[in-house]
């Protein structure tokens, strides 16, 4: 991609490509996520059609290629149909055949350098994936991170986050953090680590009847949110999160020599 002011970000937990969309297949659904079933390619064709036209995806619950999956990587399938020449993903639970969980990215601009981090939790399997891309000159930090389902180990999540983040110019968060916009860990986080919210945040869970906030895109105060939206087709139990930022003017020339 060539240079430009605003770019579009979209954050999405994907399900491991199950597909629910009404309350009761939560239920009737659960099998789907240890044994593969016919119909997750087809979800995986459709996300990916969503996803094609965003400059940068953030992914969470997405298998790296197991038996569940039918031994596809999810990110890299997405990435090729959704056409995206790079990406990168981190297994945050590697269960071998059995299933391989993982947060994702796919980008538009090259990816200089990918660390994945590991985020305190009291069953190992929390991280958070740090991404250096070359955004048309300009350099962008992306970090794709998926909480824990207690406050309490979130709250510890989101104290390792702020303390790596804190200060950081040119970054963008995001991903599905478990808490609403008026939580108490999303106060902390956004205190603690500087970053900055979007002008509201769209419910995104559950997608058949979205009333809770649980996925964030946050950036550092030299990006300006221009636009938040939800994709409103429930292909996962979560709403898709897009967004359009641009550079904010007064740093868009410093981002070019870091």
């Amino acid at each position: 991609m060539t240079e430009t002011s605003e770019f579009s970000v979209t954050s999405f937990n994907i399900q491991v490509g199950i597909g629910s969309h009404r309350a009761r297949h939560m239920f009737l659904h659960g099998w789907k996520y240890v044994m593969p079933h016919g119909q997750s390619l087809r979800n995986l064709e459709r996300i990916a059609a969503v996803l094609e036209g965003t400059d940068i995806a953030g992914l969470n619950e997405v298998d790296a290629g197991s038996f569940r999956s039918q031994y596809v990587n999810q990110a890299g399938f997405l990435a090729d149909r959704a056409h995206f020449p790079y990406w990168a993903q981190q297994r945050t639970r590697d269960f071998g055949d059995f299933a391989q969980h993982s947060n994702g990215i796919l980008s538009r601009w090259p990816i200089e350098e990918t660390i994945a981090h590991s985020l305190p939790s009291f069953m190992k399997g929390r991280g958070m994936l740090e991404n250096r891309l070359n955004a048309g000159g300009r350099f962008l930090t992306v970090i794709i991170t998926h909480l824990g389902l207690s406050r309490h180990a979130r709250l510890g999540q989101i104290r390792d986050l702020a303390q790596r983040l804190r200060g950081r110019p040119n970054l963008i968060l995001m991903g599905d953090l478990n808490c609403t916009a008026r939580s108490p860990e999303m106060r902390l986080l956004l205190n603690e680590s500087g970053l900055q919210a979007p002008p509201w945040s769209p419910p995104t869970f559950p997608s058949w009847s979205p009333r809770f906030s649980f996925d964030h895109i946050l950036c550092s105060p030299d990006l300006e949110f221009t636009m938040i939206e939800t994709v409103t087709e429930p292909l996962s139990d979560h709403l898709a999160l897009k967004a359009k930022l641009r550079w904010g003017s007064a740093t868009a020339a410093d981002a070019k020599h870091q």
